[in-house]
């Protein structure tokens, strides 16, 4: 199946965090908070303003993204746990 975002929304990808902390200690599954970090799969073609033209998102496909621990909306498409936003709830853009 093929998803397409409208407007401003955005679909990512959650990026796994590390099972173990830097002094060697695995946590659980059950300890785990969700991660905050994503990778953009796909972006709708932007938001309209007051004119009625199409802004376009400052992020794209590929970027890693910071969100909010509550934002999203979480589906599963073709097996795929992902979560689409809308750009506001978009925090930053990671850069490594």
């Amino acid at each position: 199946m093929s998803f397409r975002p409208l407007g401003d929304r955005v679909v990512v990808k959650r990026v796994e965090e590390e099972a173990k902390t830097k002094g060697g200690i695995i946590i659980p599954d059950t300890a785990k908070e969700k991660p905050q970090e994503g990778e953009v799969v796909s972006v709708g073609p932007g938001a309209r303003n007051d004119k009625g033209d199409i802004v376009a998102l400052e992020v794209k496909a590929g970027d890693r993204v910071l969100f909010g621990k509550w934002g999203g909306t979480e589906v599963k498409i073709d097996g795929e746990d992902l979560l689409i936003l809308k750009e506001s709830d978009i925090l930053g853009i990671v850069n490594r």
